[in-house]
């Protein structure tokens, strides 16, 4: 329980934590923003890294004049594209074998399935819509690679996303960082991003129990004779 507080609290007050680091590292800052984006996506069991939340407060702190916007485009950017690479690769070489077990240590077997379900009917076009769908970005590389997806598809799909992805939640906080109303209420604002990427996730959910509701409805046998 202490832990996901901490968690939670971590994330609600990134803002803050990263003005610390900034001030603490300076330039070594940018390291730390590449080795998050990259392990959130890069490594099937990080899926809980605070992505979309960091670029916004980054990108609302080069807003404010503290970090530079074309240096964490270009960091953002190129973490995202070889975090799904590498997980890419990680899932053409052994994802099959984990699908196959019953049980995956560090993280849901049914998160693996919902993703793999998600790209089934979306196809390549999951690269790019997953990336704004907390957890499920971490794992539609990883299923796009063990089910075998062409390198050539996916390269194109990943660079559109990644670009994607990184340009609106960098964007988005710098323009943030430029408002009076966000300068004085930046963490209510952050907040507010959080859940915002947090609703892609929350929809599909939903949709899920609602299908499970149905089909086990539907299951029920009849009482009449």
């Amino acid at each position: 329980m202490n832990i996901s507080m901490s968690f939670i609290s971590g994330l609600m007050h990134i803002d803050k934590y990263l003005i610390l680091i900034l001030h603490q590292y300076g330039i070594l800052t940018y390291v730390i923003l590449f080795l998050i984006i990259f392990l959130e996506t890069g490594l099937v069991v990080t899926p809980f890294l605070p992505g979309d939340s960091m670029l916004f407060a980054a990108g609302a702190l080069a807003g404010l004049g503290s970090m530079n916007i074309s240096t964490l485009l270009v960091v953002g950017y190129f973490a995202a594209l070889l975090g799904d690479i590498s997980n890419y690769y990680i899932g053409r070489k052994i994802g099959s074998n984990i699908l196959e077990k019953q049980q995956v240590l560090f993280i849901k077997k049914e998160y693996l399935k919902k993703a793999q379900t998600f790209y089934e009917k979306h196809g390549s076009l999951t690269i790019i819509l997953a990336r704004f769908v907390p957890i499920l970005r971490t794992l539609a590389p990883f299923v796009a690679g063990t089910l075998q997806m062409s390198y050539l598809k996916f390269i194109p799909c990943n660079m559109v996303g990644d670009a994607l992805w990184v340009s609106l939640f960098l964007g988005g906080g710098y323009f943030a960082g430029n408002l009076s109303f966000i300068k004085n209420h930046f963490s209510f604002a952050l907040i507010t991003i959080i859940i915002v990427s947090l609703l892609p996730g929350i929809v599909l959910f939903l949709k899920d129990k609602h299908k499970k509701k149905e089909h086990n409805g539907n299951d029920v046998p009849s009482t009449e004779v």
